[in-house]
């Protein structure tokens, strides 16, 4: 199983920011630690070409963003202060997704230890999201003619809104977001299919709910499911808002791989948010998700 991961770029915030930027080093330290996965199968990302960014993202602003043009209220709607290493990070991330992707193809399955960046818009950035690395990773299949159907499954507790936006006239394209109703963002963007759940969201009503989402994706017959895998619905997160047991989210992650794994249906893993403090909660529910993909793909 091919995983990329960016961590190699980690981007030095200043004190009390709210972003824990170390989660995807902890979480790549643990399973190798704890031998979900090998040193064999981890692959540092290097950077993505500004060419294939700008067949999603508005080319004046990628190149903005690449020099260290954007303004100042540009870069706090990002979240993230402006700097060389964010650059080089967000270039290795949003490149990891688009490997693990064509990964897939081959495997099956494959993985981006960064990513799910799902609130970046075609001109802008925004909720610590700066390049919508799926939308860039499923544009770039359809553009080489990799694929001709694409689903999303984006299970993130914050909705989808910039993935939405992105494919909103793109047939190719299906877009699933489960989320909170009453969470960030506050202006929704519909997709193809979007489920709203209140605060305080159990396992069984958050369970019962994608059961019947992903009978819908899977009437789509997708040739790849890009899986947006947030685990910011476990109830200990800072910024959920939602419920979710650790055994919650494993009913979750296995309802979603088994799906594909039984389907012969592609799969690419992105890790999308997690607010826990302490941020090992986070870590230790990201770690759940890889060892159900192996458990799933190598029995």
């Amino acid at each position: 199983m091919n995983v990329f991961y960016a961590d190699h770029h980690e981007v030095m915030l200043p004190d009390g920011h709210r972003f824990p930027m170390s989660k995807y080093r902890l979480l790549r330290e643990q399973l190798l630690n704890n031998q979900i996965l090998h040193p064999e199968e981890l692959i540092a990302s290097g950077p993505i070409l500004e060419e294939i960014v700008a067949r999603t993202h508005d080319p004046g602003y990628v190149k903005r963003f690449l020099h260290g043009q954007l303004t100042r209220s540009e870069m706090k709607q990002v979240g993230l202060p402006w700097s060389n290493t964010l650059v080089n990070r967000v270039k290795a991330s949003t490149a990891g997704t688009l490997n693990a992707a064509r990964s897939a193809l081959k495997d099956g399955i494959a993985g981006n230890l960064a990513g799910g960046t799902h609130h970046a818009m075609y001109d802008h950035g925004e909720g610590f999201c700066v390049f919508n690395d799926i939308a860039v990773a499923a544009n770039e299949l359809i553009h080489t003619h990799m694929v001709e159907k694409i689903a999303v499954v984006d299970l993130d507790v914050h909705q989808g809104n910039g993935t939405a936006a992105l494919f909103h006239h793109e047939p190719r394209v299906f877009t699933l977001s489960i989320h909170g109703k009453h969470n960030y963002p506050f202006k929704k963007v519909p997709g193809d299919c979007d489920y709203a759940l209140e605060d305080e969201c159990d396992d069984t009503t958050y369970i019962n709910t994608l059961r019947e989402a992903l009978d819908i994706v899977l009437e789509q017959r997708p040739d790849i499911i890009f899986y947006q895998a947030g685990v910011d619905a476990l109830k200990e997160d800072r910024l959920g808002r939602l419920a979710l047991t650790m055994q919650g989210l494993r009913q979750r992650d296995m309802l979603v791989l088994s799906s594909c794994e039984r389907r012969n249906i592609p799969i690419v893993l992105t890790l999308g948010g997690g607010y826990c403090s302490p941020i090992k909660h986070t870590v230790d529910a990201y770690q759940q998700t890889y060892h159900i993909a192996k458990e799933i793909f190598q029995s």
